[in-house]
């Protein structure tokens, strides 16, 4: 899919179909956050992949994300990179939220920094701090893009 019409199709996606959403799909879209840059090249991003519907129930999440075939859980560990650690995962899980997309996938981005629930089901050591989850599978909805400021308000020229 061109760049721009997977920017414009991405939504935010809270109805999923139950069909299982094959391995190389996954791999495919923790590849694209693989290769997201980060400061001074630390990676500091680590991503878990839950699809077992009992330990999806007890992270906590909203009823209908955990009904999502695949949640991911991003995390960064912030002693690699103190400064920029969420500035690099931002970047790293924007890549897994438009290569869904461009996969024909849904996703929907719910901050969860420090979640100490998450951390104690899915046994994640300090320094390790979870920053994001997404839900992921084929949507069973299509949300209508929602109103955005024109250009013109957003961007400057030379000065604000």
């Amino acid at each position: 899919m061109d760049f721009t019409k997977v920017v414009e199709k991405r939504r935010s996606i809270r109805r999923y179909k139950p069909d299982p959403v094959p391995e190389d799909l996954i791999k495919e879209i923790l590849e694209s956050a693989r290769v997201a840059p980060s400061a001074s090249n630390r990676q500091p991003c680590h991503f878990i992949i839950v699809k077992d519907s009992e330990k999806k129930k007890a992270l906590g999440l909203r009823e209908w994300a955990a009904e999502a075939p695949v949640i991911i859980i991003g995390c960064t560990d912030s002693s690699l990179s103190p400064t920029w650690h969420l500035v690099d995962f931002a970047i790293a899980f924007e890549h897994i939220i438009l290569a869904a997309t461009n996969l024909g996938l849904g996703t929907c981005w719910q901050g969860r920094l420090e979640n100490e629930t998450i951390k104690k089901v899915l046994n994640i050591p300090d320094p390790i701090k979870v920053v994001a989850v997404t839900s992921l599978g084929y949507p069973a909805e299509s949300p209508e893009p929602k109103a955005r400021k024109a250009l013109s308000e957003m961007v400057h020229y030379e000065e604000f």
